[in-house]
């Protein structure tokens, strides 16, 4: 039950009492999921610590380098936990990394060849990386340097269809290519431990591909990342999970060594790798994101399963859904309609800390085939790990929301998302 302080904070933050009465109802039965949850934050928050610790982390490494960057002992450093906490050989974790798609574009083209393919045994990527395959024809593409792409979907129960992986995995195949997260379809999300079943099976077959996972929604959701199950690569935004909503820019990759350094030499040029890049002073929010990135991600882990618990008692369909495992922080929720989703998206927009008086509108957003939405009044411009909410505005009208740097922010945005689509008449309580 709801004290009658926080029933009127609610109140003056815009939620009607009849919304605020709906979405308290069931909170207690979300009691044992949370203590999971936060199990694994310890956890995780341990290995940070560790890594940290392990690299002896100075303050001297918070000093900013201009210019080439030379030298920069913070940047190496940074990189060492990074490997540290990935288990891995190294790893390269850059301010010039500018999202998740530019790190999987710097990974890719850092390690394959004119004459090489890449297989995709999840199906289709997310709608940002078609161009950089070349799937959607675009200036400086895989495809224009004869690098050639396949796929095999999953099945229809979203398993995967072997016996297809088998067949496609051709002698030209240099990488597979291994999408953690749904993206904008309403797929299963794949399990750390369903990765290294498919690493597996891969490598059986063939032990010199490269298996890259992309990783981005998914650090810290387990106690396990896709490198300590077989995969070469890693790769992630820092302003999602890892960065814990304090990098203001970055993105990584870690794995082999050999594959890193391949991507370091595309990041900057052939001869140079990672011997340069000047941090300019981000390595200290870098850092202290890493170091909260798992308390972070347990807070957006609950609002995710509050969302999905909301919304299938309003009677959508939602995936994940209430009950069932987490291996992301997105929640996928069917609203049927182009002004639900929007509604929607207003409502996670009038609960952000920055921009809540803006009003979000759909929009033909570069890298996309169709118009989207995005709500996110966030610290740093396009941080998912913010409470956020986004959506293609096509059928089936799937919105989804991810984040939020705190589990009560998370919590009042998905109310709020509720407020909106019932003052604008679309469901009833």
């Amino acid at each position: 039950m709801l004290s009658n302080e926080l029933k009127n904070a609610y109140q003056s933050m815009g939620i009607g009492p009849e919304v605020l009465d709906f979405c308290s109802e069931g909170l207690q039965d979300l009691e044992e999921r949370f203590k999971e949850i936060d199990k694994v934050a310890e956890f995780n928050q341990m290995k940070v610590i560790k890594a940290m610790q392990e690299n002896r982390l100075s303050d001297i490494h918070f000093a900013a380098t201009t210019g080439y960057g030379y030298n920069d002992m913070g940047r190496e450093t940074l990189e060492k936990i990074y490997a540290d906490v990935f288990k891995t050989e190294d790893a390269l974790v850059r301010p010039q990394l500018i999202s998740g798609t530019h790190a999987l574009n710097i990974a890719l083209s850092g390690n394959l060849r004119p004459g090489d393919g890449i297989l995709s045994p999840v199906g289709k990527p997310y709608d940002t990386l078609e161009g950089v395959i070349g799937i959607t024809p675009s200036k400086g593409s895989l495809s224009e340097y004869g690098i050639t792409y396949s796929q095999v979907d999953l099945l229809s129960d979203g398993g995967f269809d072997w016996e297809g992986i088998k067949e496609a995995l051709k002698d030209h195949i240099r990488l597979v290519t291994i999408q953690r997260s749904k993206g904008y379809l309403t797929r299963p999300t794949l399990s750390v431990k369903r990765i290294g079943e498919l690493i597996s099976f891969i490598k059986k077959l063939r032990p010199d591909v490269i298996c890259m996972v992309d990783n981005c929604y998914g650090e810290f959701v387990d106690i396990v990342e896709p490198t300590q199950v077989g995969a070469d690569l890693c790769v992630g935004s820092l302003i999602k999970n890892p960065g814990g909503g304090l990098a203001p820019i970055g993105g990584y990759i870690v794995g082999k060594r050999e594959y890193v350094e391949n991507a370091a030499f595309r990041l900057t040029a052939p001869g140079l790798g990672k011997e340069v890049g000047a941090t300019l002073g981000v390595t200290a929010p870098l850092l202290q994101g890493l170091f909260l990135a798992p308390q972070v991600v347990s807070g957006a882990l609950k609002g995710a399963i509050y969302a999905a618990n909301i919304y299938e008692r309003l009677g959508y369909s939602v995936l994940p859904n209430s009950h069932e495992d987490r291996f992301d922080i997105i929640q996928a929720v069917t609203l049927n309609s182009a002004s639900a989703v929007i509604a929607f998206c207003k409502g996670i927009q009038a609960a952000a800390p920055v921009d809540s008086f803006v009003t979000p509108e759909p929009w033909a957003m570069p890298g996309y085939n169709c118009d989207v939405i995005m709500a996110a009044g966030a610290f740093i411009q396009g941080s998912s790990i913010e409470l956020s909410a986004d959506a293609p505005i096509k059928p089936p009208y799937t919105v989804f929301f991810q984040g939020g740097l705190t589990w009560h922010h998370a919590k009042y945005g998905i109310i709020m998302s509720v407020q909106k689509l019932y003052e604008a008449e679309l469901l009833k309580i």
